[in-house]
């Protein structure tokens, strides 16, 4: 069975950082591309980072760029994401995914995902 676990969300100010952590069990962790989404009340979840299988290829939302850092250890099966600078409008809830492909890119879309956690909520207040 697989499992995808989120940690770490919480309240922080304006310009604070939080670090996300994501624990995966029941898969061969290191085959998939692993990614973190977001949803804002009302919004669509939204793609925020993803990183290679060996963890030697990121991409990031435009959003996020620059103040966001995703990172895997492979060996531990965890996939992290720092969070820096933060802005009231990364408020919502945070979700780590695992997609399976044999493709090397990196997917944006919720739909490319296999595995979804059951998220984390990140507030940053103003």
């Amino acid at each position: 069975q697989v499992q995808l676990v989120e940690s770490g969300g919480g309240l922080v100010q304006a310009g604070g950082s939080l670090r996300l952590s994501c624990a995966a069990s029941g898969l061969t962790f290191a085959g998939y591309v692993m990614g973190w989404f977001r949803q804002a009340p009302g919004k669509e979840r939204e793609f925020v980072a993803g990183i290679s299988r060996p963890g030697d290829s990121t991409y990031y939302a435009d959003s996020v760029k620059g103040r966001f850092t995703i990172a895997r250890v492979n060996a531990k099966s965890m996939v992290y994401l720092q969070m820096n600078s933060l802005k009231p409008e990364d408020t919502a809830v945070y979700y780590c995914a695992a997609d399976w492909s044999f493709s090397p890119r990196i997917a944006t879309t919720r739909s490319d995902y296999d595995y979804w956690g059951q998220g984390t909520q990140v507030t940053v207040s103003s």
